[in-house]
């Protein structure tokens, strides 16, 4: 008789200076989960000067990755996700060692992927509902996530909630490039490589400290457009620089027709020979930028085929841990 695969679920919390936290996190996930053979825990110590590490020894977590130097939330995702693939997990959930996710929901969380309907499932805050959160913070998450609705084109309500399920095969599909968080990016990329991606409403526990992401609302909207304007030139360039190449080339080709109205009309131009090195300027820019447009679309056919490259190298030699 063939023996039934075994389904191993990982969940990774990484941790910077959460030795009070991390025990609330830790006994809360659910041992025992419907359809899954195994849960593990993973601690990844993101260069903590607290007891974060021994605490996380001292509740004996299945697994513990230690940075020497704080490495950022990013990196941190980056490193969990290959260690778990590593280990034969089946699905991979993050979640926050600060305990501001209901652990006890992760059955819930990974359901969609147990019943085939969706590779990742992001955790719904319902940010409209949580009190500690200021109306300006409740306004940025939601311009924020309609932003990343727009451009990845998954309709995901709360863009930048860390606590997330996925599927083996979606984990090793995502290459995370960006040092400053991994949810925007991991969602525009996504919806770029047609990873069918769900979304399932929590309540989140009480604050428990002031976030460590970033200093203040100013800092996390820079941040976080700087993180979509990369990935978004990434996946399509010729969009981009086409768009930016035309807004330089319309203002110049406007003013190139009123300069050329002049000396058609009325047979003299001399007084507006400035506003045509001005189109010129314009033109020339633009088209530059177009150039470089193609020039970067080619760039990223060869992105896709060496991520797609990686895709079955990893495949291959992970095939072993399942």
């Amino acid at each position: 008789m063939k023996q039934k695969a075994q389904k191993t679920l990982v969940v990774m919390i990484p941790c910077l200076n959460e030795e009070k936290t991390l025990p609330l996190v830790v006994k809360s996930v659910p041992r025992r989960i419907k359809g899954i053979s195994k849960v593990k825990i993973l601690v990844i110590d993101d260069g903590s000067t607290d007891k974060t590490l021994e605490v996380a020894k001292k509740l004996k977590v299945d697994y513990v990755i230690q940075h020497l130097q704080t490495q950022g939330l990013a990196k941190s995702f980056s490193d969990g996700l290959d260690y778990c693939l590593r280990k034969g997990a089946y699905i991979i959930v993050n979640t926050d060692g600060d305990n501001q996710y209901p652990q006890q929901d992760i059955s819930r969380l990974i359901k969609p992927i147990l019943d085939g309907k969706a590779s990742i499932v992001i955790a719904n805050r319902q940010t409209d509902k949580i009190k500690h959160f200021s109306p300006t913070k409740k306004i940025l998450q939601k311009l924020g996530s309609w932003v990343v609705r727009y451009i990845s084109g998954v309709d995901v309500p709360d863009a930048v909630s860390g606590f997330r399920a996925y599927s083996r095969a979606a984990a090793m599909q995502l290459n995370v490039i960006t040092e400053f968080s991994y949810c925007t990016e991991t969602i525009i990329q996504a919806g770029k490589k047609k990873i069918a991606v769900a979304s399932i409403n929590v309540k989140t526990n009480p604050k428990t400290r002031e976030s460590r992401l970033f200093k203040n609302d100013f800092q996390h909207i820079k941040n976080t457009a700087a993180t979509i304007f990369r990935i978004i030139t990434m996946y399509e360039p010729l969009k981009v620089f086409t768009t930016v190449g035309f807004f330089f080339m319309t203002p110049g080709i406007l003013i190139w027709i009123r300069f050329a109205y002049y000396y058609f009309y009325f047979g003299n131009a001399q007084g507006h020979l400035q506003s045509l090195f001005l189109a010129t300027i314009f033109i020339v820019v633009g088209f530059q930028i177009c150039i470089f447009g193609l020039i970067a679309d080619s760039v990223a056919a060869n992105r896709r085929l060496v991520e797609k490259t990686l895709f079955i190298l990893k495949n291959r030699s992970l095939k072993q841990n399942v």
